[in-house]
Protein backbone atom coordinates (compact mmCIF):
# COMPACT_ATOMS: atom_id res chain seq x y z
CA UNK A 1 0.00 0.00 0.00
CA UNK A 2 1.40 3.17 -0.88
CA UNK A 3 1.59 6.48 0.94
CA UNK A 4 -1.42 7.65 -0.94
CA UNK A 5 -3.25 5.06 -0.10
CA UNK A 6 -3.30 5.57 3.65
CA UNK A 7 -6.32 6.93 5.24
CA UNK A 8 -6.26 11.02 6.45
CA UNK A 9 -7.05 10.83 10.47
CA UNK A 10 -7.50 14.50 12.23
CA UNK A 11 -6.78 14.01 15.88
CA UNK A 12 -9.12 16.85 17.68
CA UNK A 13 -7.67 17.73 21.36
CA UNK A 14 -8.46 19.99 24.16
CA UNK A 15 -9.56 20.14 27.79
CA UNK A 16 -12.87 19.06 29.35
CA UNK A 17 -15.78 21.65 28.16
CA UNK A 18 -14.13 23.30 25.39
CA UNK A 19 -16.27 22.03 22.74
CA UNK A 20 -14.48 19.12 21.02
CA UNK A 21 -18.12 17.06 20.26
CA UNK A 22 -19.62 19.96 18.89
CA UNK A 23 -17.10 20.38 16.41
CA UNK A 24 -17.09 17.04 15.64
CA UNK A 25 -20.90 16.62 15.36
CA UNK A 26 -20.64 20.01 12.81
CA UNK A 27 -18.52 18.00 10.76
CA UNK A 28 -20.61 14.78 10.84
CA UNK A 29 -23.77 17.26 9.67
CA UNK A 30 -21.11 18.79 7.04
CA UNK A 31 -19.44 15.87 5.62
CA UNK A 32 -20.20 16.86 1.74
CA UNK A 33 -20.40 12.77 0.98
CA UNK A 34 -16.82 11.86 2.97
CA UNK A 35 -17.45 8.37 4.38
CA UNK A 36 -16.26 9.69 7.97
CA UNK A 37 -15.32 7.22 11.03
CA UNK A 38 -15.29 9.10 14.84
CA UNK A 39 -12.77 7.56 17.81
CA UNK A 40 -14.18 9.14 20.60
CA UNK A 41 -12.12 8.40 24.24
CA UNK A 42 -14.12 9.31 27.23
CA UNK A 43 -14.65 9.31 30.89
CA UNK A 44 -17.81 7.22 32.60
CA UNK A 45 -19.32 3.77 32.76
CA UNK A 46 -21.89 5.31 29.64
CA UNK A 47 -20.29 7.23 26.88
CA UNK A 48 -22.24 10.35 26.75
CA UNK A 49 -20.00 11.41 24.09
CA UNK A 50 -21.11 8.74 21.92
CA UNK A 51 -24.45 8.14 22.43
CA UNK A 52 -24.10 12.36 21.27
CA UNK A 53 -22.89 11.24 18.21
CA UNK A 54 -24.78 7.62 17.36
CA UNK A 55 -28.19 7.50 15.83
CA UNK A 56 -27.85 11.67 15.60
CA UNK A 57 -30.17 11.48 12.71
CA UNK A 58 -26.89 12.59 10.76
CA UNK A 59 -27.28 10.76 7.50
CA UNK A 60 -23.54 10.17 7.18
CA UNK A 61 -23.53 8.93 11.25
CA UNK A 62 -24.29 5.26 11.09
CA UNK A 63 -24.32 3.44 14.10
CA UNK A 64 -21.28 1.60 13.29
CA UNK A 65 -19.72 4.93 12.51
CA UNK A 66 -18.53 5.67 16.01
CA UNK A 67 -16.04 3.44 18.02
CA UNK A 68 -15.58 4.22 21.56
CA UNK A 69 -13.00 4.01 23.75
CA UNK A 70 -14.13 3.86 27.71
CA UNK A 71 -12.28 5.37 30.71
CA UNK A 72 -8.93 7.13 30.26
CA UNK A 73 -6.17 8.89 28.77
CA UNK A 74 -5.47 7.73 25.25
CA UNK A 75 -2.39 8.66 24.47
CA UNK A 76 -1.43 5.78 27.99
CA UNK A 77 -3.56 3.12 26.35
CA UNK A 78 -2.62 3.64 22.35
CA UNK A 79 -1.65 -0.21 22.32
CA UNK A 80 -4.55 -1.92 24.11
CA UNK A 81 -7.21 0.38 22.95
CA UNK A 82 -6.34 2.70 19.78
CA UNK A 83 -5.09 -0.05 17.31
CA UNK A 84 -8.18 -2.46 17.46
CA UNK A 85 -10.34 0.41 16.85
CA UNK A 86 -8.12 1.24 13.97
CA UNK A 87 -8.58 -1.83 12.88
CA UNK A 88 -12.09 -1.88 12.93
CA UNK A 89 -12.61 1.29 11.19
CA UNK A 90 -9.85 0.09 8.32
CA UNK A 91 -11.80 -3.53 7.46
CA UNK A 92 -14.43 -1.41 6.47
CA UNK A 93 -15.85 -1.67 2.61
CA UNK A 94 -16.48 0.72 1.38
CA UNK A 95 -13.18 2.51 2.95
CA UNK A 96 -13.52 5.29 5.29
CA UNK A 97 -12.54 8.58 3.68
CA UNK A 98 -11.13 10.43 6.93
CA UNK A 99 -11.43 9.20 10.17
CA UNK A 100 -11.97 12.00 13.33
CA UNK A 101 -10.30 10.65 16.88
CA UNK A 102 -11.57 12.71 19.92
CA UNK A 103 -9.55 12.78 22.68
CA UNK A 104 -10.44 12.87 26.19
CA UNK A 105 -9.51 16.10 28.01
CA UNK A 106 -6.33 15.13 29.52
CA UNK A 107 -4.75 13.39 26.82
CA UNK A 108 -1.27 14.16 25.67
CA UNK A 109 -1.46 14.31 21.70
CA UNK A 110 2.18 13.78 21.30
CA UNK A 111 2.25 9.96 22.11
CA UNK A 112 -0.79 9.69 20.07
CA UNK A 113 0.87 11.11 16.94
CA UNK A 114 3.96 9.30 17.70
CA UNK A 115 1.88 5.66 17.72
CA UNK A 116 1.20 6.67 13.99
CA UNK A 117 4.85 5.80 13.50
CA UNK A 118 4.87 2.19 14.21
CA UNK A 119 5.26 0.11 11.18
CA UNK A 120 1.81 -1.53 11.62
CA UNK A 121 0.54 1.75 11.56
CA UNK A 122 2.18 4.02 9.52
CA UNK A 123 1.74 1.72 6.35
CA UNK A 124 -2.15 2.27 6.44
CA UNK A 125 -2.93 5.41 8.03
CA UNK A 126 -1.12 9.22 8.10
CA UNK A 127 -2.04 12.13 10.47
CA UNK A 128 -3.60 14.65 8.35
CA UNK A 129 -3.51 17.32 11.29
CA UNK A 130 -3.57 17.79 15.01
CA UNK A 131 -6.74 20.02 15.81
CA UNK A 132 -6.87 22.11 19.31
CA UNK A 133 -10.33 23.78 20.30
CA UNK A 134 -9.73 26.25 23.40
CA UNK A 135 -12.52 27.75 24.98
CA UNK A 136 -12.78 31.41 24.26
CA UNK A 137 -14.34 32.98 27.36
CA UNK A 138 -12.29 30.79 29.74
CA UNK A 139 -9.02 31.85 28.04
CA UNK A 140 -10.22 35.72 28.42
CA UNK A 141 -10.72 35.56 31.75
CA UNK A 142 -7.54 34.16 32.86
CA UNK A 143 -7.98 30.76 32.78
CA UNK A 144 -7.10 27.58 30.44
CA UNK A 145 -10.27 26.30 30.97
CA UNK A 146 -13.64 27.43 32.81
CA UNK A 147 -13.30 24.46 35.13
CA UNK A 148 -9.87 24.62 36.99
CA UNK A 149 -9.13 24.56 40.62
CA UNK A 150 -8.79 27.46 42.48
CA UNK A 151 -4.24 27.00 42.35
CA UNK A 152 -5.14 27.05 38.41
CA UNK A 153 -6.80 30.23 39.04
CA UNK A 154 -4.57 32.09 41.56
CA UNK A 155 -1.21 30.78 39.02
CA UNK A 156 -3.37 32.59 36.02
CA UNK A 157 -3.07 35.99 38.17
CA UNK A 158 0.36 35.35 39.85
CA UNK A 159 3.48 34.84 37.71
CA UNK A 160 5.64 34.26 41.11
CA UNK A 161 4.38 31.00 40.86
CA UNK A 162 6.05 27.99 39.46
CA UNK A 163 4.11 27.04 35.94
CA UNK A 164 4.06 23.31 37.82
CA UNK A 165 0.30 22.70 37.41
CA UNK A 166 -0.96 19.48 35.93
CA UNK A 167 -3.74 20.77 33.81
CA UNK A 168 -1.83 23.69 32.52
CA UNK A 169 0.94 21.49 31.29
CA UNK A 170 -1.48 19.25 29.84
CA UNK A 171 -3.23 22.72 28.18
CA UNK A 172 0.12 23.73 26.82
CA UNK A 173 1.34 20.29 25.28
CA UNK A 174 -2.19 20.02 23.39
CA UNK A 175 -1.40 23.69 22.01
CA UNK A 176 2.59 22.92 21.20
CA UNK A 177 1.37 19.94 18.90
CA UNK A 178 -1.70 21.67 17.23
CA UNK A 179 -1.65 22.59 13.66
CA UNK A 180 -4.84 24.57 13.72
CA UNK A 181 -6.51 26.25 16.91
CA UNK A 182 -9.98 26.72 16.96
CA UNK A 183 -11.46 28.90 19.49
CA UNK A 184 -14.61 27.74 20.75
CA UNK A 185 -17.82 30.17 21.61
CA UNK A 186 -16.77 32.99 20.26
CA UNK A 187 -20.07 34.58 20.29
CA UNK A 188 -19.25 35.25 23.97
CA UNK A 189 -16.09 37.15 23.31
CA UNK A 190 -15.31 40.67 22.22
CA UNK A 191 -12.44 42.23 20.92
CA UNK A 192 -10.71 42.70 23.93
CA UNK A 193 -11.44 39.29 24.93
CA UNK A 194 -10.48 37.44 21.95
CA UNK A 195 -7.46 39.95 21.91
CA UNK A 196 -6.02 38.36 25.72
CA UNK A 197 -7.31 35.19 24.05
CA UNK A 198 -4.85 34.91 21.15
CA UNK A 199 -2.00 36.21 23.26
CA UNK A 200 -2.74 32.82 25.76
CA UNK A 201 -2.75 30.99 22.57
CA UNK A 202 0.16 32.43 21.03
CA UNK A 203 2.45 32.13 24.19
CA UNK A 204 2.04 28.33 24.42
CA UNK A 205 2.98 28.05 20.15
CA UNK A 206 6.40 27.47 19.35
CA UNK A 207 5.68 28.25 15.69
CA UNK A 208 2.78 29.93 13.43
CA UNK A 209 -0.45 28.35 13.39
CA UNK A 210 -3.78 29.94 12.03
CA UNK A 211 -6.68 30.58 15.08
CA UNK A 212 -9.45 30.41 14.06
CA UNK A 213 -12.90 31.15 15.96
CA UNK A 214 -15.95 29.14 16.33
CA UNK A 215 -19.11 29.34 17.40
CA UNK A 216 -21.49 26.07 18.19
CA UNK A 217 -18.52 24.24 16.54
CA UNK A 218 -19.35 25.56 12.77
CA UNK A 219 -15.86 25.89 10.84
CA UNK A 220 -15.66 24.78 7.10
CA UNK A 221 -14.52 21.55 7.07
CA UNK A 222 -12.16 22.36 4.40
CA UNK A 223 -10.27 24.07 6.91
CA UNK A 224 -10.29 21.13 9.00
CA UNK A 225 -9.81 18.62 7.10
CA UNK A 226 -7.40 18.01 4.53
CA UNK A 227 -4.62 19.94 5.55
CA UNK A 228 -2.10 17.03 4.52
CA UNK A 229 0.60 17.47 6.97
CA UNK A 230 1.65 14.10 7.89
CA UNK A 231 2.48 15.57 11.49
CA UNK A 232 4.13 12.04 12.60
CA UNK A 233 7.12 12.65 10.38
CA UNK A 234 7.58 15.53 12.52
CA UNK A 235 5.89 15.22 15.62
CA UNK A 236 9.36 14.60 17.21
CA UNK A 237 10.38 18.33 17.00
CA UNK A 238 7.47 19.28 18.37
CA UNK A 239 8.80 19.75 21.84
CA UNK A 240 6.11 19.45 24.93
CA UNK A 241 6.78 19.51 28.68
CA UNK A 242 7.04 15.79 28.73
CA UNK A 243 8.83 14.87 26.30
CA UNK A 244 12.14 14.09 28.81
CA UNK A 245 9.72 11.59 30.62
CA UNK A 246 9.31 8.09 30.89
CA UNK A 247 5.76 8.31 31.96
CA UNK A 248 3.35 11.17 32.92
CA UNK A 249 0.90 12.15 35.61
CA UNK A 250 -2.20 13.92 35.43
CA UNK A 251 -4.63 15.06 38.29
CA UNK A 252 -6.96 12.46 39.06
CA UNK A 253 -10.34 12.44 37.56
CA UNK A 254 -13.46 10.76 38.13
CA UNK A 255 -17.04 10.51 37.03
CA UNK A 256 -20.81 9.47 37.81
CA UNK A 257 -23.66 8.64 35.07
CA UNK A 258 -27.06 9.66 36.45
CA UNK A 259 -29.69 8.13 34.94
CA UNK A 260 -32.56 10.82 34.29
CA UNK A 261 -36.25 10.39 34.55
CA UNK A 262 -38.80 11.86 31.56
CA UNK A 263 -38.39 15.72 32.50
CA UNK A 264 -41.25 18.27 32.29
CA UNK A 265 -39.21 21.81 32.07
CA UNK A 266 -35.68 21.92 30.03
CA UNK A 267 -34.98 25.16 32.11
CA UNK A 268 -35.65 23.58 35.40
CA UNK A 269 -33.13 21.07 34.41
CA UNK A 270 -30.96 23.36 33.50
CA UNK A 271 -30.87 25.22 36.72
CA UNK A 272 -29.87 22.05 38.25
CA UNK A 273 -27.29 21.75 36.21
CA UNK A 274 -26.01 24.99 37.12
CA UNK A 275 -26.02 24.19 40.88
CA UNK A 276 -24.40 20.83 40.21
CA UNK A 277 -21.74 22.26 37.95
CA UNK A 278 -21.18 24.77 40.99
CA UNK A 279 -20.21 21.93 43.51
CA UNK A 280 -16.57 21.83 44.53
CA UNK A 281 -14.06 20.21 42.07
CA UNK A 282 -17.13 19.53 39.71
CA UNK A 283 -15.78 20.53 36.18
CA UNK A 284 -17.68 19.14 33.52
CA UNK A 285 -21.90 18.06 33.35
CA UNK A 286 -22.82 16.59 30.08
CA UNK A 287 -26.04 14.12 28.73
CA UNK A 288 -29.35 13.99 27.60
CA UNK A 289 -33.38 14.06 28.66
CA UNK A 290 -36.44 13.26 27.82
CA UNK A 291 -39.02 16.36 27.89
CA UNK A 292 -42.98 15.04 28.76
CA UNK A 293 -45.10 15.57 25.94
CA UNK A 294 -41.71 16.38 23.43
CA UNK A 295 -40.82 14.10 20.56
CA UNK A 296 -37.37 15.40 20.39
CA UNK A 297 -34.05 14.42 22.58
CA UNK A 298 -32.66 17.28 24.33
CA UNK A 299 -29.30 17.11 24.83
CA UNK A 300 -27.28 19.00 28.16
CA UNK A 301 -24.00 20.83 27.88
CA UNK A 302 -23.09 22.47 31.26
CA UNK A 303 -19.59 23.79 32.24
CA UNK A 304 -19.37 26.12 35.49
CA UNK A 305 -22.05 28.55 35.23
CA UNK A 306 -22.54 28.20 31.10
CA UNK A 307 -25.30 25.69 30.82
CA UNK A 308 -26.65 25.06 27.38
CA UNK A 309 -29.83 22.86 26.30
CA UNK A 310 -31.75 22.13 23.15
CA UNK A 311 -33.53 19.58 21.02
CA UNK A 312 -30.90 18.00 18.58
CA UNK A 313 -33.02 14.86 17.13
CA UNK A 314 -35.77 12.85 17.26
CA UNK A 315 -36.18 9.74 19.93
CA UNK A 316 -36.75 6.89 17.80
CA UNK A 317 -39.79 4.83 17.49
CA UNK A 318 -38.20 1.98 19.26
CA UNK A 319 -35.94 3.79 21.53
CA UNK A 320 -36.37 3.98 25.05
CA UNK A 321 -37.68 7.45 26.30
CA UNK A 322 -34.65 7.44 28.93
CA UNK A 323 -32.07 10.15 29.86
CA UNK A 324 -29.01 10.35 31.57
CA UNK A 325 -25.89 12.80 32.62
CA UNK A 326 -22.50 12.09 32.99
CA UNK A 327 -20.91 14.25 36.04
CA UNK A 328 -16.80 14.79 35.69
CA UNK A 329 -14.62 16.15 38.33
CA UNK A 330 -11.83 15.74 40.25
CA UNK A 331 -10.93 12.90 42.56
CA UNK A 332 -12.79 12.56 45.44
CA UNK A 333 -16.07 15.84 44.41
CA UNK A 334 -19.01 15.57 46.43
CA UNK A 335 -21.29 12.68 44.14
CA UNK A 336 -23.81 12.98 47.02
CA UNK A 337 -24.07 16.61 46.52
CA UNK A 338 -24.55 16.58 42.96
CA UNK A 339 -27.04 13.99 43.02
CA UNK A 340 -29.13 16.02 45.50
CA UNK A 341 -28.87 19.00 43.04
CA UNK A 342 -29.78 17.12 39.96
CA UNK A 343 -32.25 14.44 41.21
CA UNK A 344 -33.43 16.13 44.01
Amino acid sequence: MTSLARVPCTIVTGFLGAGKTTLIRHVLENAGGKRLAVIVNEFGDVGIDGEILKGCGIESCSEDTIVELANGCLCCTVADDFVPALDQILSRTPRVDHILIETSGLALPKPLVQAFQWPAIKSRVTVDGVVAVVDGPALAEGRVAPDLSALAAQRAEDSSLDHDDPVEEVFEDQIACADLVILSKSDLLDDAGFAIAERVVAQSLPRAVKLVRATAGKVDIAVLLGLGIGVEDEIDARRTHHDDEEDHDHDEFESIVLPLPEIADPVALAERVVAAAGTPDVLRVKGFAAVAGKPMRLLVQGVGPRVSHHFDRPWGAAEERRGALVVIGLKGFDRAAVERAILG
